[in-house]
């Protein structure tokens, strides 16, 4: 079998412009031996280019896979394949949507080209994005609130007040009626207003200290009967952050998930922190696409979230609880988005995970004031 370099002759710097590629890509020979991989493949797989190209595709992807169908397909047709949302997941792996497409290499007849382009972190920015965007309508809301509807009804209770004094006794039960309505409108009202943009410092923040803290409150009272797991990675750089602001984040989604497991005797909370790679994004506030590499995870072994509203879970007014406000989630979307972040939810039965992903803090990053559009 000829090696890649007899065909990168013929094209100039052809691992160069696959290396560049972002996408996982496989050189594959015709009895599923592995020529090349590109650095994105390395990473996607979890082992370096040495150990790939000494396996065969078949002890890359899961028994019956149709990736393998599509392998052979391609040799025997010679033209371009596709599948979507192929699963790939293994025990190794993890959880993994891809959709693949297979193509021949016209001057390496007994090579082909198989390209992976996973769906999940598409679909998470996807996700986070659309999560943005309803707590910052949510923002735009309270502002209006405040300035709009809080000022009228100070003059409708100062009215209703000196209506009292002059009023008889049945006359006197109404305007006291005005005046618990208008209250109770006006507490509603600065319930909102935790939406509204406000300048925070922001500075380098130990995420494990902000956590171990949400862990200590929990323990002391609503989760004091339930187990608590900590996976941290104790390497983790700080956060660039308000503590005071991811303390909230991270109490409201451990509260939520100690509802969830309510008093089931083996109720556990898994809190864990990673670094990832590879997750970029435009946020507010930067022209640059910053970098989300601090992964911190709250997962519970609760009944899990309903599929018919996971996808609006983190929208204003949208609450598994019922007597919830459904303001509690979309709070925490509107924080981490100010932190330049991203937040989605993987829900199923037994497993129910919250990820946030934050940017790290550097030297030279901003420590003060609000990301901007």
């Amino acid at each position: 079998m000829q090696s890649l370099e007899s065909y990168e002759s013929r094209s100039i710097d052809a691992a160069q412009v696959l290396g560049a590629i972002p996408n996982p890509i496989l050189v594959v020979g015709r009895q599923g031996d592995i020529s090349y991989v590109n650095p994105a493949a390395e990473q996607f797989f979890d082992s370096g280019a040495a150990v790939l190209c000494r396996q065969n595709l078949r002890d890359l992807v899961p028994f019956g896979s149709p990736v393998l169908q599509l392998f052979a397909q391609v040799f025997r047709e010679r033209y371009s394949v596709a599948e979507y949302d192929v699963d790939l997941g293994s025990p190794r792996l993890g959880e993994r949507l891809v959709d693949v497409q297979i193509s021949p290499v016209p001057e390496a007849q007994d090579h082909v080209i198989v390209r992976f382009d996973e769906r999940t972190m598409a679909a998470k920015i996807d996700r986070a994005l659309t999560h943005r965007g309803a707590a910052r309508s949510v923002t735009g809301m309270a502002a209006v609130l405040a300035h709009e509807v809080k000022n009228p009804l100070s003059g409708i209770r100062g009215a209703a007040q000196l209506l009292e004094a002059n009023a008889n006794q049945a006359d006197r039960e109404l305007t006291r009626l005005i005046c618990d309505e208008t209250d109770r409108i006006c507490a509603l009202v600065d319930s909102m207003e935790v939406f509204t943009d406000k300048r925070i410092e922001r500075g380098p923040v130990n995420i494990h200290q902000v956590l171990e803290h949400v862990r200590k409150v929990a323990q002391a009272g609503f989760a004091k009967h339930i187990r608590f797991v900590e996976r941290y990675d104790p390497s983790l750089p700080p956060v660039n952050g308000s503590r005071d602001q991811l303390v909230q984040v991270f109490l409201n989604l451990v509260k939520n998930a100690a509802e969830a497991v309510g008093d089931d005797p083996g109720g556990e909370i898994i809190l864990t922190t990673a670094y990832r790679h590879g997750v970029r994004l435009a946020v507010r506030g930067s022209r640059d696409r910053l970098h989300l590499p601090l992964e911190v995870s709250v997962q519970d072994n609760g009944p899990g979230v309903s599929e018919d509203i996971r996808q609006y879970l983190f929208d204003p007014f949208v609450s598994t609880k019922v007597s919830g406000s459904g303001l509690g989630l979309a709070l925490v979307a509107k924080i981490i988005g100010d932190h330049g972040g991203v937040i989605e939810c993987d829900s199923r039965p037994r497993r129910t995970v919250f990820s946030a992903r934050l940017p790290v803090h550097s030297p030279t990053a901003e420590e003060s004031g609000e990301f901007q559009e």
